[in-house]
């Protein structure tokens, strides 16, 4: 399957944001979005990190701070 239907099909029948997920333990948001859609590699990512900026629509970056807390939404790129 393409990125372009693998993201439509995923934007179609699963979430691709995960607010309510900013503030709780990065491994606990990771395993969250995961089982919520399997199709999705979600990955911890320590603030101030460098990154790829490549879209990746089977990607979720999880930007924790030092205590391993989620500081920003996480979203499907």
């Amino acid at each position: 399957m393409s990125i372009f239907l693998h993201f439509i099909n995923s934007w179609r029948t699963n979430k691709s944001s995960w607010p309510e997920l900013v503030w709780v333990q990065g491994e606990v948001a990771v395993e969250t979005i995961e089982r919520e859609n399997p199709s999705l590699n979600a990955i911890i990512v320590p603030e101030g990190s460098s990154v790829i900026t490549n879209v990746d629509c089977s990607r979720v970056w999880v930007w924790v701070n030092a205590q391993n807390i989620v500081k920003k939404t996480p979203v499907v790129g």
